[in-house]
């Protein structure tokens, strides 16, 4: 390893690994990033996981803040190779006795759909954050305690901290109410929990405000464009080194870990002290996921024509379902009938799959650390809403929680947000404080998903790390 001195090290090459280093070099100090794995990008790969050319996405997919976070929106990235497109609607979720309910790009649509006073309710959640997405989105991607008041962003703090079960209760149509379900379920936690409407409600005004964007050729272009945009900027990378002690570092001033608790607890000479060491091991995982990715010889063959046309695809039919199903699997019991999660890139991005031939990703929550294959429950609820999607499959490749957490030993017993985003974990993530990023060690900072806002990419976790760096040694506002 380079022996040289930098002001910055970054350890750890997810979204906002990324992010911190990017923040740190675009304002001068000198960086380098350190990845364990021999390739960078976390949550951000792409790899031929079942049959050659056909390319899929080892995690995240999807990608509604890659465009609606303010971080990524101050990015030149289109300039470095990233390139998005998008399927005609964001999201359709199917249903046994009832019409498909879609979330349509265009909030006017989505409340049609819905009709009625379920629709103007919908609208009235989310029809105030589209309009002031800027504003709000600077509170929301933060730590609660950067915002001067909370509540004050009436449009927004008062619905969202409320459980999804009890936002429902506004609904009265079974489309409306599944729809809802299916958003919130993003939370990964029981949808009882307080705080779990504040997915569904983001989710909802993005797919207005700028979509739910598929990168071409992989969610690999993105961390792509991220270290080609490092790299211009003088930024260094390494690839292929676990650090185990901080003292085989390169000499440096700032540390900066995209790591959740657990991992950085591992990491020797990192002297904490004996009241944060505690808080780190208090630090709570949530539900796992089991991951699914096919190589078809054909598009899924849904039932319902707009499932056909939607980025994502909600399988898990009615909101008691869901509600039930979610509680259920964060209590330790195996599902017959998961809520799935399932997209189909290449119908939108041809650059996915040989010609003629398609992709499938998808996932369910299953409990922390599950050992239990869920091939056969995910692949029986496609069939349920796609007939003959078993015939359609050429090879399969499956990730349960423990193949996961060995990919990427930040998804601790498979749970990919970095930590459970319950309420508690909203506020004291990974501890409370109004600096969170801090450690007890004055030149160390953790950057990853377990501090505010939690998961997903959006790389504000890493860029709120590396100012509060700033701000702290370099008096950056």
């Amino acid at each position: 390893m380079d022996l040289g001195k930098y002001d910055a090290i970054v350890v750890g090459s997810g979204p906002n690994g990324l992010a911190a280093g990017i923040t740190l070099q675009r304002s001068g100090l000198s960086t380098l990033i350190i990845e364990g794995s021999d390739s960078i990008g976390g949550g951000l790969r792409t790899k031929e996981l079942t049959l050659n050319g056909f390319k899929h996405d080892v995690c995240s997919a999807i990608h509604p803040m890659a465009i609606a976070s303010p971080f990524f929106k101050s990015l030149p990235l289109m300039d470095y190779g990233l390139e998005f497109t998008h399927a005609t609607y964001p999201l359709s979720h199917p249903m046994d006795n009832n019409p498909t309910v879609t979330l349509y790009d265009d909030l006017k649509k989505t409340i049609d759909c819905l009709e009625g006073k379920d629709g103007q309710n919908f609208g009235r959640l989310v029809e105030k954050i589209i309009d002031h997405w800027e504003d709000y989105a600077e509170a929301i991607l933060a730590p609660l305690t950067f915002r001067s008041n909370f509540l004050k962003y009436s449009g927004f703090g008062l619905d969202a901290i409320q459980p999804a079960t009890w936002t429902a209760k506004r609904f009265s149509n079974l489309r409306t109410k599944a729809l809802w379900a299916g958003l919130a379920a993003h939370s990964i936690q029981p949808l009882s929990n307080f705080g779990t409407s504040a997915i569904a409600i983001i989710l909802s005004a993005i797919a207005s405000k700028s979509g739910w964007p598929i990168p071409v050729g992989g969610s690999k272009s993105i961390a792509d464009a991220m270290v080609n945009y490092f790299k211009h900027l003088g930024g260094e990378i390494q690839t292929d080194i676990w650090i185990e002690d901080v003292n085989d570092l390169p000499n440096h001033k700032l540390l900066f870990l995209d790591l959740t608790p657990r991992q950085i607890l591992r990491i020797k000479g990192l002297n904490f002290s004996i009241g944060y060491q505690s808080r780190l091991k208090n630090f709570r995982y949530g539900m796992g996921i089991f991951k699914m990715d096919w190589a078809l010889s054909e598009k899924t063959p849904f039932k319902d024509n707009s499932c056909n046309h939607s980025a994502t695809v909600h399988l898990g039919n009615t909101f008691e379902e869901i509600v039930a199903n979610e509680y259920n699997t964060f209590r330790g019991k195996k599902i017959e009938k998961p809520f799935v999660l399932f997209s189909q890139q290449s119908t939108f991005d041809k650059t996915r799959a040989p010609a003629d031939r398609h992709i499938g990703w998808a996932y369910c929550h299953v409990p922390h650390g599950s050992e239990i294959d869920y091939s056969e429950e995910i692949e029986n609820q496609i069939e349920r809403f796609a007939p003959g999607f078993k015939d359609t499959i050429l090879a399969r490749h499956i990730m349960r929680p423990k193949e996961l957490e060995e990919y990427n030993p930040n998804y601790v017993g498979g749970d990919i947000n970095g930590g459970i985003m319950d309420l508690r974990q909203l506020v004291a993530r990974p501890v409370l404080g109004s600096k969170p990023y801090r450690t007890s060690l004055k030149n160390v900072y953790i950057c990853s998903s377990s501090t505010p806002p939690g998961g997903g990419v959006h790389g504000m976790c890493g860029f709120h790390a590396a100012i509060c760096a700033l701000q702290d040694h370099l008096g950056f506002e």
